[in-house]
């Protein structure tokens, strides 16, 4: 995120920008003042008025409207440039995106000018009237959204080429023979451009890290990771300040804290866990009433502001889960160990302690620094095995163990109370609007070369709903309790899905005989529910659930509330994996802050932290993604000589995209290599249609498919077509 003028460039709540600007562009002789755009924006609440006259004033200060007389804005016409960002196709043309612009202006391959996917860019727009398509040339440059690439070297005698698997990036890069470094023909490097010479047809760039040959497994996952400019080691001096840290448990930092040590508690995640954030604590009260403790890793206690180590959490932001490894926000002697809530370990936590009747009500909340002895470590499918069989054994076949064991009664009567209780709360939050996406996981299990051998899927159960209920009633406890404050605090937020996008959705679901209810903000969540319960176990249920989550807009960090849509909560934060989110560690100390009576902090910093948090967070889950694709093409390549079921999942102009159903691995049958028929693509039915037999190739219709190429560098498989299954 930039900063002009000493102000951050912040996307505004709920995107009132863009709104105003249109409402006062379709008249630019008329000026409005805020009562007005409210009205035209159906908008009659206080807190919305508030940020209507925000906006008005955020964008005058921008030079995008003017105040006429006192409180009367109008739009201030001026030439045909403006500055926005660039989204690049893979075909080498571009589209413009501003949020002045209704519409996104198309940009021709001879008018890019240089610009790269994402730069930030001065556009002239032309054919602006009415019922023509408009189209812009890039006028400037501002800012580079990126400079460092990952590709292929091909070295010449004076000079090399590299050239990146991306299919946005629609130039190669030049080396001049004095910046290859010691890359060898054919490897795979880090690349960062230095240069565009006005005459020049290719950048020109400098090697600045050689990962290895194309194909071998470390240097495709450390590709992935360069590719979005994430580390996968801690620099040195970090490493030795933590290293440095005293992690022990001392006795006047107890007395500072309230003491839990003696209460039930216990831990519930994933059995390959390490980094144990969060723990549950249990006791019944003397009323009949039950006290639930929400146990997080003190994570500031050790991450102190201002030091090399705070510095490096803050720049990665976020742990990053690929399918092989976990690339750590924090060093390994924290994550794994002293903040780690480990069994039978006393540990400093922030805690959010609540007082839940029968009904889970919450009568009583508590928020500070704790510390606790975790009395038990369960693993999902252990607690699991608790709720569904009401036993205190574990059995071999699923203990963390390899042997059977009995947990004592006291637990085994905790897990099945929580559980009684998170099942009253998620019904509650259901009713009141929000959306349950529990997408499938594809998971693989990987030999000691990490190589996968097999693939599975991982859905929620139980067990996983009872932690994430707790979660929630933290995170949203402790954004309410500061929120009603009026100070400033971190949310994570997420606007209402946009209608277009529902609409589409809509287009492509009614195939398959489901329809969402357009009527209400209600109906919609209401109707989005039940379409993700009547697909469950379908053969389109992946295709349905993708769609759907893409349909919505996407959560982020800022400190302007505007609640969370999914959830349907109008207090939010992330305050429960701070060894893993770095904007949970400022939830923290703003809470402890607060506690001690601090004044409000400045909110433009705290949106800028929030901004860069957000921005990492989406590049830690395109490489998350990109290793899952990876894995994918690595494990189909073993299984070449297979025919494979699959589901069609997209149909494009040049082909379609296959969804195999017992591993859900996507690749691409193109048009020009489905023999039995010449096929043309029908847009209105999302479906290839035959010439000859009019045969139709649509969405949600089963086919076989077999490996033609697995290509591990482009992360792609292509699909050879043998048929549709007969129904």
């Amino acid at each position: 995120m930039s900063k002009k003028n000493g102000k951050p460039k912040v996307k505004k709540e709920k995107d009132f920008s863009r709104q105003i600007y249109k409402i006062l562009s379709k008249d630019p002789n008329k000026s409005f003042n805020y009562k007005q755009i409210s009205a035209a924006l159906e908008l009659n609440d206080t807190k919305s008025r508030n940020e209507i006259i925000k906006e008005l004033k955020y964008l005058a200060s921008k030079e995008k409207i003017e105040e006429v007389e006192r409180g009367k804005y109008r739009v201030i016409t001026k030439a045909d440039y403006v500055e926005g960002t660039i989204d690049m196709t893979s075909r080498k043309t571009a589209y413009f995106v501003a949020p002045e612009l209704e519409d996104d202006v198309f940009i021709p391959t001879n008018n890019l000018n240089k610009a790269l996917d994402g730069d930030k860019v001065k556009v002239y727009i032309y054919n602006r009237r009415k019922g023509r398509r408009p189209e812009g040339e890039v006028v400037e440059i501002i800012e580079r959204a990126k400079t460092d690439f990952v590709g292929v070297i091909d070295i010449q005698k004076n000079f090399a080429f590299v050239s990146t698997a991306n299919p946005k990036m629609y130039t190669d890069i030049f080396i001049p023979k004095d910046k290859m470094g010691n890359a060898e023909n054919g490897d795979v490097v880090l690349v960062k451009i230095e240069d565009w010479p006005a005459k020049a047809d290719s950048p020109f760039g400098e090697v600045t890290r050689v990962l290895g040959r194309p194909g071998e497994h470390d240097t495709e996952i450390h590709a992935i990771l360069a590719e979005y400019g994430l580390p996968y080691d801690f620099p040195i001096d970090v490493e030795a300040y933590a290293q440095k840290l005293d992690t022990s448990i001392q006795e006047e930092e107890i007395a500072r804290r309230r003491d839990m040590r003696d209460v039930l508690t216990f831990t519930i995640d994933p059995r390959d866990a390490k980094d144990f954030d969060d723990a549950l604590s249990f006791r019944k009260l003397e009323n009949g009433n039950y006290e639930i403790g929400i146990h997080i890793a003190d994570v500031s206690h050790y991450v102190q502001e201002g030091t090399i180590l705070d510095e490096e959490a803050y720049n990665r932001a976020t742990s990053v889960y690929l399918v092989d490894r976990v690339v750590p926000m924090l060093p390994e002697v924290l994550s794994n160990f002293a903040c780690s809530l480990r069994p039978h370990e006393e540990k400093y936590t922030f805690s959010a302690i609540f007082e839940l009747t029968e009904g889970a009500e919450v009568k009583n909340s508590w928020f500070g620094r704790t510390v606790i002895y975790s009395d038990q470590r369960f693993a999902y499918d252990e607690a699991q095995h608790i709720i569904e069989t009401q036993s205190a054994t574990i059995p071999a076949e699923i203990s963390l163990s390899g042997e059977d064991y009995s947990v004592s009664h006291d637990i085994r009567d905790a897990v099945l109370k929580l559980d009684a209780l998170a099942k009253i709360m998620r019904r509650k939050r259901m009713a009141n609007g929000a959306i349950s996406f529990d997408k499938v996981e594809v998971k693989f299990n990987l030999n000691e070369k990490a190589e996968p051998v097999g693939v599975y899927f991982k859905e929620a159960k139980d067990a996983n709903h009872l932690i994430e209920e707790f979660m929630l009633l933290a995170n949203r406890k402790v954004a309410e309790f500061i929120g009603k404050q009026n100070k400033t605090f971190v949310y994570r937020i997420h606007d209402e899905p946009d209608l277009d996008k529902l609409m589409n959705l809509q287009t492509v679901i009614s195939k398959f005989g489901y329809s969402l209810n357009f009527k209400t903000k209600d109906t919609i969540s209401k109707s989005l529910n039940k379409l993700m319960q009547d697909a469950h176990g379908t053969k389109e249920q992946n295709m349905v659930d993708t769609l759907a989550i893409r349909s919505m807009s996407k959560a982020k960090y800022s400190v302007n509330n505007i609640g969370h849509y999914g959830l349907a909560f109008d207090y939010y934060s992330h305050f429960t994996s701070p060894i893993r989110r770095y904007p949970d560690v400022m939830a923290h100390r703003l809470l402890q802050h607060y506690l001690d009576g601090g004044k409000s902090v400045n909110d433009e910093d705290y949106e800028i932290k929030c901004g860069h948090c957000s921005d990492m967070e989406n590049l830690a889950t395109n490489a998350e993604r990109d290793s899952i694709k990876y894995m994918q093409v690595k494990y189909m390549l073993d299984h070449k000589d297979e025919e494979f079921l699959g589901v069609i999942s997209g149909v494009t102009e040049w082909g379609i995209y296959v969804e195999i159903i017992s591993n859900k691995c996507e690749g691409m049958c193109r048009i020009r290599e489905i023999k039995d028929d010449y096929y043309t693509f029908d847009e209105k039915q999302y479906a290839l249609v035959g010439q000859v037999t009019h045969n139709l190739l649509q969405l949600g219709d089963e086919v076989y498919v077999k490996v033609k190429n697995a290509d591990l560098v482009k992360k792609q498989l292509d699909f050879q077509f043998l048929g549709k299954k007969e129904q």
